[in-house]
């Protein structure tokens, strides 16, 4: 097995990894409605052309008109397990350009970092996938089973790129699945769970200075905050302080009253409506975390007869853990050992990935990559060339012990 990795590894084009970087970076991928400036369809293309000039078997799918998946198999044609490698062409938005010292869509080489919106997050990492199956398959090796490589849209949004993937039966089967996100190559074997919630309270309007005259949504909600709060606390007493992913939280991020139309200082609205962005940690139950927010609601019901308050959960990804043993992060692990001669650091995603509905699916998953896992959407984002080129290595090495592991 040795000097089968030791061939593979000759078969990695270190400048093709670059370029390739580079080439992903220049193609503006932030999907913006209505937008012919790039977007994922032109990152989509560029990439299905890509790989079918190297060979391999290329499903380009529509999820939405403008917003493809690009699907490519390399099959060993021996029965055996299947790798998945799941990297996304969709970048955020660059904000302000001027906020950059480099062009956000330049790919600027220098001092051995390629910087750029989307250099780690993931444009990087994908080339590294590719790189990494051009090699094995350029090396002849004798494997068995077969290699996916799932390249969806819309990873920063809603995640419709995924969802389509697993919706039309190409998860089944998998038997593991490398996601390649920024994570400074750390073995993220957990990642935390999301609840999006909006909860309104419901008032009349008034004269301010004669706030008798109606209800006032406000203060109310602001009895509903106080009581979320109270319910963090006591999960995070409940559940404890996860080893790679750290503490449940429930946020307020967006408070908006009124609703609808101008706010005005002498003027009680009749709505306010906040946003809540709920993380969870293995432990936590999402349907059990709704009941608890619906009986809040109730008591403040109860102690008050004009409060009035609605619910609605508008996205929900729960929370993944793998085990150490599973034999995707086995491989992965094993790799990591054999390219840097450290031991690996286990990590967790503070945040949702792909991966997500990938665990969902019932497929094994491990997020590896490179970039520092704090710079992905901020200006001048980079990943460091050596890093990547060590990436691409894990993911070649990982795939050959995965896929001749019994």
């Amino acid at each position: 097995m040795k000097r089968v990795e030791e061939a593979v590894l000759r078969y990695l084009d270190e400048d093709e990894l670059v370029r390739l970087t580079r080439e992903l970076i220049r193609i503006k991928s932030v999907y913006r409605p209505g937008s012919t400036d790039g977007n994922e369809e032109k990152a989509a293309r560029f990439v299905a052309d890509y790989l079918r000039n190297m060979g391999l078997q290329v499903h380009y799918e529509e999820v939405v008109p403008g917003r493809p998946n690009v699907i490519a198999l390399l099959d060993f044609r021996r029965p055996g397990k299947t790798l998945l490698y799941e990297a996304h062409t969709d970048v955020v938005t660059e904000g302000d350009p001027a906020a950059w010292r480099y062009d956000p869509f330049g790919a600027v080489m220098e001092n051995g970092r390629i910087y750029g919106r989307g250099a780690c997050d993931t444009k990087g990492n994908l080339a590294a996938a590719i790189s990494a199956v051009h090699a094995i398959q350029r090396s002849g090796a004798h494997l068995a089973g077969k290699i996916i490589l799932c390249i969806p849209c819309d990873e920063e949004g809603m995640m419709i790129g995924i969802k389509d993937f697993i919706r039309r039966g190409w998860a089944r089967g998998v038997d593991g699945a490398i996601i390649c996100e920024p994570e400074e190559n750390q073995l993220c074997i957990a990642q935390k769970g999301a609840m999006r919630v909006l909860i309104k309270t419901y008032g009349k309007m008034a004269h301010g200075a004669m706030p008798l005259t109606g209800i006032n949504p406000n203060t109310r909600m602001a009895k509903v905050l106080v009581a979320l709060e109270e319910l963090e606390r006591r999960e995070k007493e409940r559940v404890g302080e996860h080893p790679y992913l750290g503490w449940p939280s429930i946020t307020p991020t967006i408070l908006r009253s009124p609703v609808k139309g101008e706010p005005q200082i002498n003027v009680i609205p009749d709505q306010c409506i906040a946003a809540l962005d709920i993380r969870t940690v293995p432990g936590q139950d999402h349907e059990s975390l709704r009941r608890q927010m619906e009986e809040i609601l109730q008591r403040l019901e109860r102690e008050d007869p004009l409060f009035q308050a609605s619910l609605e959960v508008v996205e929900e990804r729960p929370w993944t853990e793998t085990d150490k043993e599973n034999g995707i992060v086995v491989a992965v692990a094993d790799a990591y050992r054999e390219v840097t001669g450290r031991e690996p650091v286990y990590n967790g995603v503070p945040g949702a990935t792909d991966g997500t509905f990938l665990h969902m699916a019932g497929v094994p998953i491990v997020t590896t990559g490179a970039g520092d896992r704090h710079i992905p959407h901020h200006a001048d984002e980079y990943v460091e060339v050596e890093e990547l080129v060590e990436t691409a290595k894990i993911y070649c090495l990982a795939a050959l012990k995965f896929l001749n592991s019994d």
